[in-house]
């Protein structure tokens, strides 16, 4: 999949021109992962937000009380990283390759950028990150209770 068509479909750059879209593209990067290999690790800074092209990454949160709680699993087309790219914090939780898997990685630099020319980009994360810390409290609140 072309990075330009990956980009389209990815609900915070939807709202873009396809010139923009074209522009975004040129900052991307491309990493590849082996199946169980460690994206990103739980802690460590974040240095940019990372789009799945190929493949399936579980993102999974280690508790105060050192137990691993599984976050998601997401696939092609979607994305992960945004939220220590958005506030400068450490990575919140780990991410790792479920099956051999392509991204597109753009650093916190470029994407904020990206922001700075199309607010609207911060309007398509903001439910998202919502909706992720929502999922992620419930899961706690599940795990607290047992």
């Amino acid at each position: 999949m072309e990075r330009e068509e990956l980009l389209r479909k990815v609900t915070l750059f939807s709202v873009l021109k396809d010139s923009d879209i074209k522009s975004l593209a040129d900052f991307c990067a491309e990493r590849s992962f082996r199946e169980g290999q460690t994206l990103v690790q739980q802690g460590e800074p974040g240095v940019g937000l990372y789009i799945i092209k190929t493949g399936k990454v579980k993102i999974v949160k280690k508790t105060a009380s050192g137990q691993d709680l599984e976050i998601a699993i997401l696939g092609p087309g979607e994305f992960f990283g945004e939220m220590s790219v958005l506030d400068d914090a450490p990575r919140s939780a780990s991410v790792a390759a479920l099956e051999d898997t392509r991204c597109l990685f753009l650093t916190a630099w470029d994407f904020k950028a990206r922001m700075k020319v199309h607010p609207e980009i911060a309007l398509q994360i903001l439910p998202v990150v919502v909706q992720r810390f929502r999922e992620t409290n419930e899961r706690l609140l599940a795990l607290s209770a047992l």
